[in-house]
């Protein structure tokens, strides 16, 4: 090796990195072994060459070469190869000069087992792994596992001869090794450490490096240009690369068949060979270790999930909400509960896909497969190119062509994985449905009898009854109603009204917003992108039972309907009742002072001098707290402030309700909430009550019928459509 191309080589891969957005993750690099080592690698960019090379010296702190296919060694390229320790896998010397560094532990070494770039990653067929390339398939090459062996036997060799004097006569065997003495012998184990790479996202695409060649180079071969419009786009653009090392496998224990005992107690320097037939047979099982171990590894993302999916579905005909929710189920019931490794975007709630996808990804996905024909919206509906997933196209192309294929094809090896995916798939869209439901009440649930246990105060919490989350069930699943409880409040608030809409036989949910119907200290700690959440459940909760859904809320709960109806395309209606755009209450007005002034006095440790509480004195005591965090207030008013810009984005009839002299929500501000709204099919109403909860006390059926004649007619509408 040529330390000054190999210290060049990091210095461009430091200067590249400095132009690129990817993101480096490393897992599992601090239990690399003491040893000689072989780091067997899954090969799907040119990019595996140049950085695995990197990253591993970096770690072991000693060179580290690799076997290069015999193709690249010409030109340029293959001078600088020669350099940084590559070895072409035509040289005649290379199972020797391997063997050799390894008895020496002088360096470590990356092979490929796949023997090549496997752009489709097509590397199991009828369960078997069978690589796919371009001029063919073939099953993973043995080399590593065969010269991990070799080396691991003659290390034991020598040393048994060395143990019995053997080599002061016949040093036949070091001389065949290129050894002095024993000494240069290390006396370690001989590892073979599995690795694997994954991508995320694979998004092929023109850019400045593919646009620079093409200005460069006259008559760019087509593989080439695919190689950097594929690898330039993910290098440019701010791929995910996740390198993870498996448990190193020790080859010294595969050593114990009674043929490999014997040949090595053999003091015969001239019969040192191992039984060919013995070591092929150890090989082959080593291979299917640690190809196990590599793909064991993928880092499974949103992409695998959807391609998968979207593989597995028996239907051409595709409908897009119980992809999502099969996607849902995949994701929650499917992968976290196997002991796979998760890219980060499937760690996190994971709700958005059956509301809105805020994060972008089935989006960002389905666009994808648009562009590339694997799904066109057609008579109405998403339909898919069987085709197009079932059919590799040119090896050279595949990853621009058809990229969908690739991303399924990766996470073909998670056998457990594809089985459940594969029987979501089939699982009829009812009972997926169904599932969704029972998952989300389950988790709502849950949630509140843990926070409800963690904070519960004695003498202050009030009956866990008051706080828990409602489900009642109706007789038509035609129209569903989500209705929200207020700041300080709980499910219970609006009971009543739920009461009054399920006798007219409407399914009715009460989501708990979070850090409610526990203890203050509970809302202190909670944001008001908690509260959006806890209502977005309970939308995916009803969605899944009903075919439409109203959304509405009281106070707070009427402002997080809004902002819900102003995403989502699918709600069919949204009423808010005394709407919160302006508080009246002099507390609303302090809070940002006091906000600061208890955040100051966190920073030099003076908790008695933080005012976290107000006293609040309701007007339903039974339900309400009775202290009032001002951290609550900020996010109260951060809410209103995020709502008064969205407004306009809602498109579906609307109801607003105000109480005309109500103490806590000017009436102005419900006003200009019902103005703003972006909707012609709008009514305002005005109650002439003196008090802000007009959804309990005198008078409040009249509020319930002119909410439940707002949803009738709704429900007529869709009905006759």
């Amino acid at each position: 090796m040529n330390s000054f191309a190999y210290r060049t080589t990091g210095l461009a891969i430091k200067t590249l990195s400095s132009l690129s957005k990817a993101n480096i993750r490393l897992h599992g690099a601090d239990d690399l072994p003491r040893g000689a080592m072989i780091f067997v690698i899954n090969h799907f960019t040119r990019l595996e060459t140049f950085l695995m090379p990197w990253v591993i010296h970096r770690l072991v702190q000693k060179p580290v070469w690799s076997l290069a296919a015999a193709e690249l060694f010409s030109g340029p390229l293959g001078a600088f190869l020669e350099k940084v320790g590559a070895v072409s896998t035509g040289d005649p010397d290379r199972d020797r000069l391997i063997v050799r560094s390894l008895l020496t532990a002088e360096a470590c070494w990356i092979i490929f087992p796949e023997g090549r770039m496997v752009k489709s990653k097509k590397i199991v067929e009828k369960g078997r792994y069978m690589i796919s390339y371009a001029g063919g398939k073939h099953p993973p090459h043995t080399g590593a596992a065969q010269l991990a062996l070799r080396a691991a036997y003659f290390r034991k060799k020598l040393l048994q001869l060395e143990k019995e004097g053997m080599l002061e006569n016949d040093s036949s065997l070091l001389e065949r090794f290129g050894l002095d003495s024993i000494d240069q012998v290390a006396d370690l184990e001989t590892f073979l450490v599995p690795v694997n790479l994954t991508y995320y996202p694979i998004r092929a695409r023109e850019n400045m490096l593919s646009r620079l060649a093409e200005r460069l180079v006259d008559d760019l071969p087509e593989r080439i240009q695919e190689e950097l419009m594929t690898e330039g786009a993910m290098f440019l653009s701010g791929v995910d690369i996740d390198i993870r090392f498996g448990a190193p496998i020790a080859v010294e224990p595969c050593l114990e068949h009674r043929s490999l005992r014997k040949a090595l107690h053999c003091v015969d320097p001239r019969l040192a060979e191992p039984p060919m037939r013995i070591m092929r047979n150890t090989a082959l099982k080593l291979t299917r270790r640690y190809m196990d171990a590599i793909y064991g590894m993928t880092t499974v993302n949103t992409d695998h999930i959807f391609a998968s999916l979207l593989r597995a579905c028996p239907r051409s005909k595709i409908d897009l909400r119980t992809f999502r929710q099969r996607a849902f189920l995949a994701i929650c019931d499917n992968c976290r509960q196997m002991g796979i490794y998760l890219h980060p975007n499937l760690e996190g709630e994971q709700e958005n896909l059956l509301v809105d996808d805020r994060e972008g990804e089935l989006a960002a996905f389905w666009k994808l497969a648009q562009e590339k024909q694997v799904v066109e919206f057609r008579g109405g509906c998403w339909v898919k190119n069987r085709k197009k997933l079932g059919t590799i196209f040119d090896f050279h192309k595949v990853r621009v062509n058809n990229p969908i294929a690739v991303v399924a094809n990766e996470v073909e090896p998670l056998v457990r994985l594809q089985r459940r995916i594969s029987r979501l798939a089939w699982t009829p869209g009812w009972i997926v449905r169904k599932m969704v439901a029972r998952r989300l009440l389950k988790k709502v649930r849950e949630e509140f009898e843990r926070d409800y246990e963690r904070f519960y105060i004695e003498g202050e919490s009030k009956p866990a009854h008051i706080g828990r989350p409602r489900l009642l069930k109706g007789g038509r699943r035609l129209v569903g109603v989500v209705v929200s409880h207020g700041y300080m409040a709980a499910p219970a608030e609006v009971l009543a009204l739920a009461e009054h809409l399920n006798r007219k036989g409407y399914w009715v949910f009460l989501p708990r917003l979070k850090g409610h119907g526990t203890a203050p200290e509970d809302l202190a700690r909670c944001s008001f992108r908690q509260w959006i959440r806890s209502v977005e459940e309970g939308y995916s909760l009803m969605h899944s039972l009903c075919r439409h859904v109203v959304v509405g809320g009281f106070s707070t709960g009427a402002a997080l309907a809004l902002e819900l109806a102003s995403r989502v395309d699918e709600i069919a209606g949204v009423f808010a009742v005394s709407t919160p755009l302006r508080l009246q209450y002099l507390v609303s007005r302090m809070a940002p002072a006091m906000d600061v002034w208890n955040k100051l006095m966190d920073r030099i440790n003076l908790d008695e001098a933080k005012k976290e509480f107000v006293d609040n004195r309701p007007e339903n005591p039974h339900i309400n707290y009775l202290r009032n965090p001002i951290a609550g207030v900020r996010e109260l008013e951060r809410l209103m402030d995020h709502l008064e810009s969205r407004l306009h984005l809602i498109e579906v009839p609307a109801l607003v309700v105000q109480s005309a002299e109500d103490p806590v929500v000017n009436p102005k501000g419900s006003e200009k909430v019902f103005n703003q709204l972006g909707t012609e099919d709008k009514q305002y109403v005005v109650f002439n009550f003196s008090r802000h909860g007009i959804l309990l006390g005198p008078g409040a059926e009249r509020v319930y019928r002119v909410i439940a004649d707002f949803i009738d007619h709704i429900a007529r509408k869709l009905g006759r459509s």
